[in-house]
């Protein structure tokens, strides 16, 4: 199942041609992995980096660019959990304007200490959350 949320395409998010400048997908698409933690998953994702002191960067990205948006359109960013690993999590994020793809990518998130910058086990709060999540 797939966790997905609109949001629109802002100013903020254009370069001077009026179309979202393509390293703004890659923050849209780590708001979308925020909010899925958060309202998806049920965990905090302020407190995984906050108190818990818990990293998830990005080790492996792709990203397929296939179509325009403008400022002011509405884009439904969607989520789904492909791997679970011991320390990682292997991600499919897409962003679609109706039936038109924009932009894909393939993510691989580890699980690190903020303190070490070390790789880390899976917190167990975070594997139970997504051995229930739809």
């Amino acid at each position: 199942m797939q966790f997905t949320r609109d949001y629109r395409i802002r100013f903020s998010h254009c370069d001077p041609a009026g179309i979202v400048f393509f390293p703004q997908y890659l923050v849209l698409f780590n708001q979308l992995v925020e909010d899925w933690f958060t309202d998806g998953l049920g965990i905090s994702y302020a407190d995984l980096l906050g108190p818990r002191r818990i990293g998830l960067p990005i080790v492996r990205l792709e990203c397929d660019f296939r179509a325009i948006s403008r400022m002011g359109d509405i884009v439904r960013f969607g989520l789904r959990a492909e791997r679970v690993g011991g320390r990682s999590l292997d991600l499919t994020l897409q962003a679609y304007s109706g039936d038109a793809l924009r932009v894909s990518s393939r993510q691989v998130l580890v699980f690190t200490s903020l303190d070490t910058h070390q790789a880390i086990s899976m917190p167990a709060d975070v594997r139970a959350a997504l051995s229930i999540a739809p």
